[in-house]
C-alpha cells in the first residue's frame, strides 16, 4: 500500500496518507496564490479517511496550517483532503494530471507536460 508522510516546517503537525490519491493537480486561483504566497500550488487529493493528522493544526475556511511555524499543510473540503505536495517528505509518484484556474496562470510559466488545463474548476469550465 502506498504511504506518504509530511508535515510543517517545525514538525509540530505531521500527516500520513494510506493508499493512492484520488487525483493530483495544480491550482492557479487567486485564493490559493494568496494562501501559499506562490504563483500556483500542487496537491494530492485523498479521501479524508485515508489521511491521519498528528498535532493540532489551526485552520481558516478549511485550510489547515501549523500555529507555531505557519506552514500550510493541507486543506479539507467535504470528505476530501488536499495534501500540499510541498509539505510532503517525498513526492515520488505524485505527478499532476490537471491544472485548474488556468485563466489566472502566468503566461511566462513553462507548460507542464501531460496536464489538462481547465479555465476554472475541473467541473465548471
Amino acid at each position: 500500500m502506498e504511504h506518504y508522510q509530511g508535515g510543517c516546517l517545525c514538525g509540530a503537525v505531521r500527516i500520513t496518507t494510506s493508499g493512492p490519491p484520488l487525483r493530483v493537480g495544480i491550482c492557479h486561483c487567486r485564493n490559493c496564490r494568496r494562501h501559499h504566497g506562490a504563483l500556483f500550488y500542487a496537491a494530492a487529493i485523498f479521501p479524508a479517511q485515508a489521511v491521519h493528522v498528528e498535532g493540532r493544526p489551526h485552520h481558516y475556511k478549511g485550510r489547515h496550517f501549523c500555529g507555531t511555524c505557519g506552514s500550510s499543510v493541507f486543506a479539507q473540503t467535504g470528505d476530501e483532503i488536499e495534501v500540499h505536495l510541498g509539505s510532503l517528505d517525498n513526492t515520488n509518484g505524485l505527478t499532476p494530471e490537471y491544472e485548474v484556474w488556468c485563466r489566472r496562470r502566468e503566461d511566462w510559466l513553462p507548460q507542464f507536460t501531460g496536464t489538462a488545463c481547465h479555465d476554472r474548476d475541473r467541473d465548471g469550465d
